[in-house]
């Protein structure tokens, strides 16, 4: 192998060996030199037994990496016959065996002597238990195999006794056990996927290749497919790019089916450039070189030229150093240099030079034509060496800012007598705003004027130039046109001459000089005769702005100066028009112009000359106007590949259905910048590139377009972002395996980083196990299929008691590394302890002469108790173990300390315990020394507030790699609140920037640089810190200019606008600039600036606003160096409001001329329910009227109507459904009139009595309760009662209903509630309901306790009192006051009686009681009439009478006088 050398590392240097740093090689050696590592010898045999050759790990050669070539070294790389790596060998078997057999640990030692599996161990086994099986006796190996065979027959036995009992419950559907993983390979190398499927019945598995099944036999040789003892792979051969894709492994039978997936991801090497070039001038023979004169020439190319970048517009040299050995006095080699594959000729743009040792290559005037691989190929008589490398050839800057960049490779498709189709490419960098179309320029060779050629801009990449004189010689260039700008123009095209191709193919045969003048001639006419019609005629070339046509001449020779006029017809229609009506066409060929877009036409051509015209061609087929080609589909799935440390290989899918596709372009952005720029000027016309001038480090995504005449199509799907990196190795082995929790059938291990981690973060460990029987190691199994990204891993499915050795391997993007030591020997059995486990995974940081941090993570097992703190020890790394002394007397809380007052240039060492309430557990593992000592170049982090007053902590590191990041952190955790925290790395450098600093940003703030030797750092955060920066940040936001007031806009009178805002304080140097849409405007009839630097007001005024303001307002002010700006931003919605308020303001100004209303006609409820109807007027004079209407029909005026201090009143008392309406003001005078209106029908209407309804609650009492002899009432007294009123009782909350006990009324302004005969079921909290459409208004009493109490005593007091006066004795009447009666007469008196219970009854005269005797009869009949009756009465029975009656509820008397007179004493009296 040592005279071998990989083909991709013969041309690049950074491919070859010398590409490790140093570093890479000392650790890779050491490793390899270890004499405890050995390769496995079943391994080896399965690699030799696929016909692989097998390299080193780093792949280099084993004679510069063992010194000892007795013993075969470990090795996981895989090569070909010729040496080239095709991937790295996975050990088949390396899983558990119950992963590679697919049986379970009861079959395993059941079968574990069949002649399968002895094959399949004596295959993979390693090669420590081949000699272990050696060293055991014959007779040992006899007693055991006996032994197995028994065991197997009876496991045997019952499981085939189990089978026919129970069959169905051992199908289970297909599992991976272990699945396929994705590879990163070279071109042409070959790849495995392999997996492990379990399932009973066995599974089918069927492979396939983006969702299409791989069939090998219609691939004879790319595709092997494989399936043994469970294990599936898939091989293929010779990878090529096609081979890129997504691979998926699809496992069925009868109880299902399931899929794995992988991607293969195929990278080429820049040096098979070689193969695309062309084939060198002289052959080279299979023998060997070709010899003259019997010498070999050696060439070697060296000080080579590199990737290179340009401007437009500059000069760039490309040089290499040819040595040629042996070197003959004036031998001259041949120099050729290739662009794209092409070769160069000298010519104004390219100088090409050959000084005997060196060739140089000269580009005077740089243009994106220029862009491309460039080759220098140097033949000599015995071979060829070449050398290839890119030039990148950047956009001068436009002219005018957002313009595009100018369009290239601009060429002519087709020349003729009187037209020109020039044809251009479009440019990559379109300056912001898409291209709106290209301008055509002409100039005729050997002069120095351009003529535009088109009118308006055209959008499709070709355009045929018409207009032009025959004979003549023409150049062409193109520029490209958006809302901003037109660009640069193009670089010129090569000079063309007007004229037939005939006469063009006739003039190359000549070998006079080129003149720019060209001499037509022509055949000896034929005079007389009309040509006939013209044939072949077809449409050549159709877009929405030209139809080009095409046709073969006459067939007759010899016509008098034949020339052609072309006729159209709108398809449908036999109306046919002559094009050139003036001028006839000269060439076979014609561009339309000016036609309709999306109309069909047809096309026919008549020849003409001195004798006349001749008959129409056949008219051609109907074409409609219109692009017939469309714009290219978005590329598909973008795939970017680390390359260099300043490129990255970019390939994807190809456009579907593209047509006359030109190529891509390919725009690079830095993530999360939203910046992208172009990484070819130059359309590529493959789908892979690789694109050089990345910053290394940072993270880009990047994105395609398609390219044709047609147009550029829109961006592919971004890609995944990928880090700028070079190339990169697997990570050496892990060390230091310790275990940090063991149970019963299960072990925690940690284990320590690797020293070298290949170049990539490492992405995660995988763990092997293997069980140790009497000091003998068995197998190794694999303890976890999925990787683990912590460095600490519990394996699972131990026995216990048993003993068992592990080893780690790491991964990175690179693959997985070569396995660790084998760790030493643990027995699994259960931690009882009551105190913690180790602490593990320390780790230092920030070693300084005098201090450093340790840092630790808490232990796995924590005993009976938590872990409640931590003790650190130290000792120096040569002290014994009795020098172990404390650094903490109090346990530490945190996991992590400063440790200080180190003695510098002292190396230490430490560990970390951990208590509980037990007490204090095992210590950890111990550190490695590290040295008290401050690195050179290292810095600490500086804490800075910017200009802008923005707070940072910064780290810079001088002895970064390509790979270092920069980790930040907060109390030695991850920072996961990124809303606080900004991170911004550039190069060396890095920041953590304070969003908004607070409270919450105190801590710890530390700063660690990956793949470095430890350069970290921390700052500590205090409050006291953090108050005195934030008093610094905000003197520093000074130079900033405060604004009181940010840009404003209102209205002024007559509608004018302003724009106003105001500074705290400026300078009388301050000045303003005022913008609009992005263009800066200035003092005049539109706009009126003013700036009051006394107040800081500034403003600018427009009368009126029109669509073309609609935009954004800025105010850009400057004061020295202190800069602001406020920005308005009126677009949509907002402008068109303002707009309309300033029309209306305007209009309102106008109609304030004359008499108007300042406020309009309004509706408003007086707290005695009175609506009144008002307005307020201005501008009033004594002429002036104001008339109301109601309906259309004018109120006449009343007492209601009056008209002072500018108001106008229409009260309403009593409002009612009869008054809804439309009401109306009009104010009229010679001045003008106005009108003022007010909707008082359906919601209007409502609106106004929902108001009056609130009026009315609002007037209401509180609920109060009064009783009365029928039950309680509840009632409230309103100021006024309308009968539209609604009100709701509620009584807990829900409506009453009402019935004939519970009843509700109005009386006057009062409202009530009747409860009649209430019970307790009645109490409770009522309320009254108002509504007013709104919310209403309740009013509430609590019927309940002491109140209902009083209540219902009241009422039965009442009842009671209504019983007694309804049935207490009553004289209903029938006895006069006076009876006047002459003697002897009868007197008779009747009264009735009324009580329940009937009442007793006593007369009485003169107060005495008078019984019933014959002279005097008194009688009570049927309990209501008692009767008076005195037989014949004297002047004795003259007196006062009294009835007195009587029962149990009272007592009543009625009385009467009766008056005795005697006939002769009346007349006496009379005389």
């Amino acid at each position: 192998m040592s005279g071998s050398i990989p083909f991709y590392q013969k041309h690049h240097l950074h491919y070859d060996r010398g590409y490790r740093s140093k570093e890479t090689q000392s650790k890779v050696s050491q490793y390899q030199a270890s004499s405890r590592y050995s390769a496995s010898g079943s391994a080896s045999a399965a690699t030799r037994s696929r016909g692989l050759n097998v390299s080193s790990h780093s792949g280099l050669e084993e004679s510069r990496l063992s010194p000892s070539p007795k013993r075969a070294k470990p090795t996981y790389l895989a090569v070909d016959k010729d040496n080239q790596i095709i991937g790295y060998v996975v050990p088949i078997f390396r899983g558990s065996q119950e992963f590679a057999t697919g049986l379970s640990d009861t079959e395993e030692a059941r079968v574990r002597d069949t002649a399968a599996y002895m094959a399949r161990r004596d295959l993979f086994t390693s090669g420590l238990e081949m000699e272990r099986s050696e060293l055991i006796s014959r007779k040992e190996t006899m007693r055991e195999s006996a032994e197995r065979i028994t065991l197997n027959k009876r496991i045997h036995e019952h499981e085939e006794h189990f089978k026919r009992m129970n069959e169905d419950s051992l199908m289970h559907a297909p599992e991976f056990v272990i699945k396929p993983r994705s590879h990163t390979v070279w071109e042409k190398q070959c790849v495995r996927l392999h997996c492990t499927v379990s399932g009973w019945p066995d599974p089918r598995v069927v492979w396939y290749k983006n969702n299409v099944a791989l069939d090998p036999l219609a691939n004879p040789g790319k595709y092997k497919i494989e399936s043994r003892y469970s294990v599936h792979s898939l091989e293929i051969n010779k990878c090529d790019f096609d081979d890129t894709a997504q691979y998926r492994v699809s496992a069925m039978n009868s109880q299902g089916e399931l899929s794995a997936f992988a991607s293969v991801v195929v990278k080429r090497f820049k040096g098979e450039m070689d193969e695309f070039l062309p084939a060198p001038r002289r052959a080279i023979t299979e023998v060997g070189p070709v010899s003259e004169y019997g010498i070999t020439f050696q060439t070697h190319i060296v000080d080579k030229f590199g990737v290179s970048f340009g401007r437009e517009g500059e000069t760039m040299s490309l040089g290499c150093t040819v040595i040629i050995y042996p070197a003959l006095h004036r031998y001259q080699p041949e120099v050729e240099w290739y662009r794209d594959d092409v070769l160069l000729s000298p010519s104004k743009w390219t100088h090409m030079h050959w000084s005997g040792d060196r060739a140089t290559l000269t580009l005077t005037h740089l243009n994106k034509e220029d862009e491309g691989l460039y080759t220098l190929r140097v033949t000599t008589k015995s071979g060829y060496e070449t050398y290839s490398a890119y030039v990148f050839v950047r956009d001068a800057d436009a002219e005018v800012e957002g313009a595009p960049a100018a369009p290239l490779d601009v060429r002519c498709l087709d020349a003729n007598k009187d037209y020109i189709i020039v044809a251009w490419k479009q440019p990559a960098v379109d300056g912001g705003n898409s291209i709106l179309g290209y301008f055509v320029d002409r100039c005729e060779v050997g002069t120095t004027h351009w003529i535009q050629c088109n009118d308006t801009p055209v959008k499709f990449a070709r355009f045929p130039v018409t207009g032009l004189v025959e004979g003549r010689s023409y150049i062409f260039r193109v520029r490209a046109v958006n809302k901003s700008g037109i660009s640069r123009p193009s670089r010129v095209s090569e000079p063309v001459a007007a004229m037939d191709p005939a006469d063009r193919a006739r003039m190359r045969g000549t070998s006079a000089p080129w003149t720019g003048q060209i001499i037509v001639t022509e055949e000896e006419p034929a005079e007389g005769i009309v040509p006939s019609k013209p044939c072949d005629l077809q449409v050549t070339e159709a877009t929405k702005n030209y139809v080009v046509l095409s046709w073969k001449p006459p067939g007759e020779k010899g016509l008098e100066g034949v020339m052609y006029y072309v006729e159209k017809c709108v398809s449908g229609t036999d109306s046919w028009q002559r094009v050139n009506t003036e001028i006839p066409v000269k060439s076979p060929r014609f561009a339309l112009f000016d036609l309709a877009e999306g109309k069909a036409y047809r096309f026919r051509v008549r020849c003409c000359n001195s004798a006349g015209v001749g008959e129409p061609s056949d008219p051609t087929e109907a074409t409609t106007v219109g692009d017939k080609l469309d714009i290219p589909s978005a590329p598909g799935k973008v795939i970017p590949t680390r390359n260099t440390d300043t490129s990255v290989v970019v390939s994807w899918e190809a456009s579907c259905n593209a047509k006359e596709l030109v190529g891509y372009y390919i725009e690079g952005s830095i993530v999360g910048s939203n910046v992208w720029e172009p990484c070819n000027n130059k359309p590529v016309n493959v789908t892979r590139f690789i694109c050089h001038g990345l910053i290394t480090g940072e993270k880009y995504v990047f994105r395609v377009r398609a390219v044709n005449a047609a147009g550029i199509s829109q961006f592919s799907q971004e890609s995944e972002a990928v880090e700028v990196k070079a190339a990169i190795a697997s990570p050496a082995p892990p060390y230091g395996i310790t275990v940090l929790e063991c149970v019963r059938d299960s072990m925690v291990l940690a284990w320590k980083q690797p020293s070298f981690i290949g170049g990539a973060d490492i992405t995660g460990y995988f763990v092997d196990y293997r069980e140790v029987i009497d000091g003998v190691p068995g197998k190794w199994h694999e303890a976890n299929i999925k990787a683990v990204s912590e460095r600490a891993y519990r394996v699972s499915d131990l026995k216990e008691n048993k003993k068992y050795q592990f080893q780690v391997r790491a991964a990175n993007m690179a693959g997985v590394g070569i396995p660790s030591l084998p760790s030493n020997t643990f027995l699994c059995e259960e931690w009882t302890i009551a105190v913690p486990g180790p602490p593990h995974d320390l780790q230092i940081r920030e070693a300084r002469n005098d201090s450093l941090v340790l840092l630790w993570k808490p232990p796995v097992y924590q005993g009976r108790d938590p872990v409640n703190g931590f003790y650190v020890d130290i000792k120096e790394a040569d002290a014994p173990e009795e020098a172990w002394r404390g650094v903490n007397t109090k346990a530490l809380e945190k996991t992590y300390t400063k440790i200080k007052d180190l003695k510098e240039g002292e190396k230490y060492v430490f560990r970390v315990r951990a208590q509980n309430k037990a007490g204090v557990g095992k210590v950890s593992d111990v550190t490695e020394p590290v040295p008290a000592l401050t690195k050179p170049g290292t810095k600490e982090i500086v804490v800075d507030v910017d200009d802008d007053g923005v707070i940072s902590l910064n780290f810079e590191c001088g002895n970064m790699t390509p790979d270092s990041k920069f980790v930040w952190s907060k109390n030695y955790e991850d920072i996961t609140d990124t809303s606080r925290l900004t991170t911004e790395t550039k190069g060396t450098k890095s920041k953590v920037v304070f969003n908004r600093p607070g409270e919450e940003d105190i801590g710890v703030y530390s700063c660690l640089v990956t793949h470095t030797d430890g350069a970290s750092s921390s700052y500590t955060l205090s409050e006291e810190e953090l108050k005195r920066l934030l008093e610094i940040s905000h003197d520093h936001k000074f130079p900033i200019i405060p604004l009181k007031s940010d840009l404003a806009v209102e209205l002024l009178e007559k509608g004018r606008v302003r724009f106003w805002l105001q500074a705290e304080k400026m300078s009388n140097n301050g000045k303003v600039d005022y913008v609009f849409n992005d263009n800066v405007v200035s003092q005049g009839e539109k706009y009126k600036m003013n700036f009051d630097k006394n107040t800081g007001v500034i403003e600018m005024t427009m009368e009126s606003l029109t669509p073309a303001d609609e935009g954004t307002y800025t105010f850009q002010l400057q004061d020295g160096k202190a800069t602001n700006q406020s920005s308005l931003v009126l677009i949509g919605d907002v402008f068109k409001q303002l707009q309309k308020e300033s029309e209306f303001q305007r209009k309102e100004y106008f109609r304030k001329q004359g008499p108007h209303f300042i406020e309009y006609l309004s509706w408003e409820v007086t707290p005695e329910c009175c609506v009144v109807l008002k307005c307020k007027v201005g501008n009033m004079k004594k002429e002036t009227s104001a008339l109301w209407h109601k309906d259309r029909h004018q109120i006449k005026v009343d007492e209601h109507l009056g008209f002072a201090e500018g108001v106008l009143k229409l009260e309403i008392a009593q409002i009612s459904k009869k008054d809804a309406g439309v009401y109306e003001v009009i104010l009229k005078d010679d001045r003008g009139q106005d009108t003022s209106t007010l909707n008082l029908t359906d919601q209007g209407f409502k609106d106004l009595m929902n108001e009056v309804f609130s009026v009315i609650a609002n007037s209401s009492t509180p609920l109060k309760i009064t009783s009365t002899d029928e039950g309680i009432r509840l009632y409230t007294f309103v100021s006024y009662y309308n009968d539209l009123l609604q009100v709701t009782w509620h009584y807990k909350d829900s409506a009453i209903a009402f019935s004939d006990r519970i009843k509700s009324g109005v009386v006057g302004e009062q409202l009530w509630l009747q409860i009649t005969e209430p019970t307790e079921k009645d109490m409770g909290k009522y309320a009254i309901e108002f509504y007013d459409g709104k919310g209403g208004l309740r009013r509430t009493v609590d019927l309940s306790g002491q109140a209902f109490d009083d209540a219902f005593a009241e009422f039965q007091r009442l009842k009671a009192a209504a019983i007694a006066e309804r049935n207490r004795a009553r004289v209903a009447g029938g006895l006069p006051d006076v009876v006047t009666i002459q003697e002897g007469k009868a007197l008779n008196l009747t009264c009735n009686i009324s009580g329940n219970p009937v009442p007793e009854v006593t007369w009485l005269k003169n107060d005495r009681e008078i019984t019933s005797d014959e002279h005097c009869i008194l009688k009570f009949e049927s309990g209501k009439f008692a009767s008076f009756t005195i037989t014949g009465v004297n002047t004795s029975d003259s007196g006062k009478y009294s009835i007195l009656v009587k029962n149990k509820y009272g007592t009543e008397s009625g009385d009467f006088t009766v008056s005795v007179f005697i006939p002769e004493e009346a007349g006496g009296k009379k005389k």
